[in-house]
């Protein structure tokens, strides 16, 4: 890795974040937040990704105070109730049995910091998938051949879980896999971290 890395880390253990952060072509390093998820009492989905967010931000940046440090989180919500990553066929059959002809909110957070500078940036994406309504044999069929045990919500956007959607609403489509890459490109120039400066 490019000592330039050092420059930029993303704080999180997600695969599919480190695959859209390097759609920006800028070294970075990962670092695990080992920040603990459990919501907090009667805390709102929304509330949760922002905090989940900025906590593993900090905690890398604990670490790297001379870094700008990446720190995400997505909460995924149907009929108001909180849907975590499955874990197993079972639990993601229900969760994609629930989420049938229903709306189910994605909130993702996004926060920006240098620690040294006393620097700090954060967003919050909406989106809203609808489903189709989908029969017991899809679910089965859909689960077994994506596996999307680590998602929640019980799909992957990317795969072939965009069968089984009526509609997306969202400003921003790498949202949904985990990751503002639109506002966080803005926020990285602003950082004077521009994608696209500089020779190819």
């Amino acid at each position: 890795m490019s000592p330039l890395a050092n420059r930029l880390i993303l704080a999180s253990t997600s695969r599919y974040r480190c695959e859209l952060l390097n759609r920006l072509q800028l070294p970075f390093n990962v670092d695990p937040p080992a920040v603990d998820e459990t919501p907090e009492p009667g805390e709102a989905p929304a509330a949760l990704a922002a905090r989940l967010a900025l906590a593993k931000a900090k905690a890398v940046a604990d670490r790297h105070p001379t870094a700008w440090v990446i720190g995400a989180d997505q909460v995924a919500a149907c009929r108001g109730q909180i849907l975590g990553k499955p874990g197993g066929f079972l639990r993601a059959c229900e969760q994609l049995t629930a989420a049938s002809g229903q709306s189910v909110v994605f909130y993702t957070a996004v926060t920006l910091i240098r620690q040294d500078l006393g620097r700090c940036a954060s967003h919050l994406d909406q989106t809203v998938v609808r489903f189709r309504v989908l029969d017991a044999g899809e679910i089965e069929h859909y689960v077994k051949r994506d596996t999307p045990y680590d998602c929640a919500g019980s799909f992957r956007s990317e795969g072939l879980g965009i069968s089984l959607f009526e509609r997306i609403d969202s400003e921003d489509p790498t949202a949904l896999v985990g990751l503002p890459l639109i506002w966080l490109a803005a926020a990285l120039r602003t950082a004077g971290l521009s994608p696209i400066d500089g020779p190819p």
